[in-house]
């Protein structure tokens, strides 16, 4: 049911944003923040419950934990990347928001290197 509450709030949203950017297009941006955040607000319960099974998975695998300290900043990286980038381009600053998503791409790469590296060391070891 969440995703229908979620789903109708995006959409009248949009079509706030419609209706005002004739009369007041000031607004457009402002309406497109308030109700990304509102939906952001409400998947932060989504959040706890992922957080809650990694945690879960971290206690019963014997792995390291920074790898899911590394997943977990990735998440949050895409996440908070593509709603800077959606609003940007929203507001009509596209060029941004594509700096945005290039930056948040590399820095998921960033990430990825120490876990790349460590997954090529047991491949090796399991090689020699």
């Amino acid at each position: 049911m969440d995703i229908i509450k979620i789903s109708l709030l995006g959409v009248c949203g949009v079509i706030l944003g419609f209706l005002m950017k004739g009369t007041r297009p000031e607004y457009t941006c402002f309406i497109t923040l308030g109700i990304g955040l509102t939906i952001l607000g409400l998947a932060v319960g989504k959040i706890a419950y992922l957080f809650q099974a990694l945690d879960q998975i971290s206690e019963s695998l014997p792995v390291d934990g920074s790898y899911f300290l590394t997943l977990i900043k990735m998440m949050g990286i895409t996440y908070i990347g593509q709603f800077s980038s959606g609003i940007c381009k929203d507001a009509g600053y596209q060029a941004t928001g594509v700096q945005i998503e290039l930056f948040c791409r590399l820095s998921v790469l960033v990430l990825c290197i120490p876990v790349l590296m460590a997954l090529l060391e047991t491949v090796e070891s399991f090689l020699i």
